[in-house]
């Protein structure tokens, strides 16, 4: 036996030093599957509109001529179907689970399809909410998806763990808002993200500025805005940056998210267009 280089890359043998590649990791699609692109919405803390992010992103994609589904990971706090005003129940045909679509057509997989009442706790160890990510990915059929947004929790534990390493990311989007301590809790993410070779496609800001509607003028409410900065430092491209809007709130409260009319996000559907083509 040939003395071990510890270059696994040049190795068939299979010892107890031999790490999996990323491609060795990723959990197998369902039989009946197609999805060409599948894009991660993450941050390093909760409450900077993670799911808010996705679901814009989600009809923009969709107005570009684009088929476009959703995978709601964030399993404990789901969001999703209640910002598209959609309570269809998850079907099954024996083959795989189907996931309901909205009223423009947006495939949605979300726990909180699959529950009695969308009210009800999920009370699940860390393992169990991790291998439902993946059965979302590998028992759902995603019937020619051509952008499917991955909605994950905040932080960097069991379950954006699972989506970076089980699911074929061709790249993330961080989500932050505008206080000071964004640039450490956009370093956890960045930081995540390189270590598991997923490209980082650009920073969102939400809660950016409130518009006064007797003046118009952009107000800051949680102190000046350092995205740019971060952006900079980091090399990653600003897709975006969200108002705290009312009438958008209202939408995302009513599921009236797919009637948005605002610009917010037409440039990170157009880099992701890029970005994706480019693969």
């Amino acid at each position: 036996m040939s003395e071990c280089t510890h270059d696994c890359s040049s190795c068939s043998a299979n010892c107890s030093s031999r790490k999996p590649s990323r491609e060795e990791m990723l959990a197998k699609p369902h039989d009946l599957s197609s999805v060409k692109h599948v894009i991660g919405v993450v941050s390093g803390k909760g409450g900077v509109g993670k799911s808010l992010v996705t679901s814009m992103l989600a009809v923009n994609m969709q107005r570009k001529g684009y088929k476009v589904g959703i995978l709601d990971a964030d399993i404990t706090g789901p969001s999703i179907p209640k910002a598209f005003g959609l309570n269809k129940p998850v079907e099954g045909e024996g083959l795989g689970m189907i996931p309901p679509s909205t009223t423009t057509g947006i495939d949605i997989m979300s726990v909180n399809l699959m529950l009695r009442d969308e009210t009800s706790p999920v009370i699940w160890r860390g393992p169990v909410i991790a291998g439902t990510v993946k059965q979302f990915w590998s028992d759902t059929i995603w019937n020619n998806i051509d952008y499917l947004f991955v909605d994950c929790p905040p932080g960097t534990g069991d379950v954006p763990l699972t989506v970076f390493q089980s699911l074929p990311l061709d790249g993330i989007i961080i989500v932050s808002s505008p206080q000071e301590l964004v640039s450490m809790i956009v370093q956890k993410a960045a930081n995540m993200a390189q270590m598991m070779s997923i490209p980082v496609l650009g920073l969102v800001e939400n809660m950016s500025y409130v518009v006064c509607p007797d003046c118009g003028k952009e107000i800051r409410v949680f102190g000046d805005s350092h995205i740019e900065e971060i952006a900079d430092k980091f090399g990653y491209k600003l897709l975006g940056k969200i108002p705290m809007d009312h009438k958008l709130a209202a939408l995302v409260d009513k599921g009236w998210i797919e009637m948005m009319e605002n610009n917010y996000l037409d440039n990170a559907a157009d880099v992701l267009e890029e970005a994706c083509s480019a693969q």
